[in-house]
């Protein structure tokens, strides 16, 4: 007889954790379909069977019956526990295909490579996996309590990480309109009299043939003139960089050369440069562009 199961119990294997475990464990808490002081870790399988969700241990990789291990011969695929619970809530209803590829690419997709070694770190690069890995704790010899502890700990981070893409996700949408508004005035510059994310929705919405070159913003109490990128994926180029006259120069210095009263600082790379006003900002463009 099949022991009854626990609602809103969540299992995964004791021992030393990994990113992919407590990723699953943080979405799950995220959408509220287990509770906090129902996580238990074990590897035996008499305890595993009366967990609602069981991640990354027991050899099944069933969503039917919740069951998220990726470790058995049989698993042919690339995902570990944390792309399974992703794709499960995916499947479930609790998120959409886009909200769902924002996370994936963001976040779970790293992990599931890094825990199947299909990528390595680089050196001097901290992966979210690397960061979730540093809690566990440095002593071998430390007991079940020490290492629930510290799953806890990491579990409360990755929570926190996971938490605030969502959000971002949800703000980076809800300024779409505005940022369809300023790029439908069909100019060689997006203004924006209010400081928002816009780059990803520019691309979204068929930015790389708009004819836009730079953005104009608040940045704090000063205003900026931002170079826009070719594409997405080239955020580190823009279209047109600022004048190399104005590289590297702060105050005094930049407005010699650009007879701008209100000149703060241009980033020697020539793609962002801050000024006081509106004003300043794009008097700043039209230098840069030759207007």
């Amino acid at each position: 007889m099949k022991p009854s199961i626990i609602p809103r119990s969540f299992g995964t294997h004791d021992g030393p954790f990994h990113a992919d475990e407590v990723t699953a464990c943080s979405l799950l808490l995220l959408y509220d379909l287990i509770d906090r002081d129902k996580i238990t870790r074990t590897r035996n399988q008499e305890e595993l069977e009366k967990f609602e969700f069981v991640c990354d241990v027991g050899g099944i990789y069933d969503p039917d019956i919740k069951r998220f291990d990726h470790h058995q011969i049989e698993y042919k695929g690339t995902m570990s526990s944390a792309g399974m619970i992703l794709k499960y809530l995916l499947k479930e209803g609790y998120m959409d295909e886009v909200l769902y590829g924002h996370i994936n690419r963001s976040l779970v997709i790293g992990i599931d490579a890094i825990d199947n070694g299909l990528i390595t770190q680089r050196l001097g690069h901290c992966s979210f996996s690397g960061v979730i890995t540093n809690y566990v704790p440095c002593d071998y010899g430390m007991d079940s309590s020490g290492l629930f502890k510290a799953f806890s700990s990491a579990l409360d981070f990755a929570y926190g990480h996971i938490k605030r893409l969502q959000e971002r996700f949800f703000y980076i949408k809800s300024c779409k309109e505005a940022v369809n508004d300023s790029m439908k005035k069909g100019q060689d510059y997006l203004l924006f009299d209010e400081a928002m994310p816009w780059m990803e929705n520019f691309f979204e919405l068929d930015g790389e043939s708009h004819p836009a070159l730079f953005v104009i913003m608040p940045s704090g109490e000063f205003w900026k003139l931002r170079g826009i990128p070719p594409s997405f994926d080239q955020k580190m180029k823009v279209r047109h960089p600022l004048p190399k006259k104005w590289a590297g120069l702060l105050e005094d210095d930049l407005k010699k050369v650009t007879d701008i009263p209100g000149a703060v600082f241009c980033h020697k790379g020539r793609f962002i440069s801050i000024w006081k006003t509106k004003e300043d900002a794009l008097n700043a463009f039209k230098l840069a562009v030759k207007k």
